[in-house]
């Protein structure tokens, strides 16, 4: 696989989560999410429409920020942060997917609640250079 297949599919990866979370724009999204998508996670319901309709059941503050992207052969990891989804801390996340004709064909997801700093055994943020700021 070149490195500009692996380019392109992050910039795949990349559109579609900001399209989906940040956009909200469903109709567009289809275009990055197969209707044979299959989620491995224990947060989403199975499918395109099982996690189209989590993003539609979470207030409209959600905000996805991505990190770190590192991709090899069909397969593609963001390290990002969710914010804003009514949820009193943010969400750290690896997604992890595996793209095959240009969409995103499956995916599975790590999620671990972000630390301040006084939760941070290691004194290190989780992502970025910054601790959140809850209130």
């Amino acid at each position: 696989m070149s490195d500009s297949t692996e380019a392109k599919n992050k910039a795949i990866v990349l559109e579609a989560f900001e399209t989906l979370f940040n956009k909200r724009d469903y109709t567009a999204a289809e275009r990055y999410w197969s209707p044979d998508y299959v989620q491995h996670s224990a947060h989403i319901a199975p499918g395109r429409e099982g996690l189209f309709s989590l993003i539609k059941s979470i207030p409209p503050t959600l905000k996805y920020e991505p990190g770190t992207v590192v991709a090899e052969g069909d397969f593609v990891i963001v390290h990002g942060r969710f914010s804003g989804f009514g949820q009193p801390v943010n969400w750290i996340a690896a997604d992890i997917v595996r793209i095959k004709d240009g969409v995103l064909v499956e995916h599975w997801d790590v999620i671990q609640d972000e630390a301040t700093r006084e939760q941070s055994k290691s004194g290190a943020p989780m992502f970025g250079n910054t601790f959140p700021k809850y209130k």
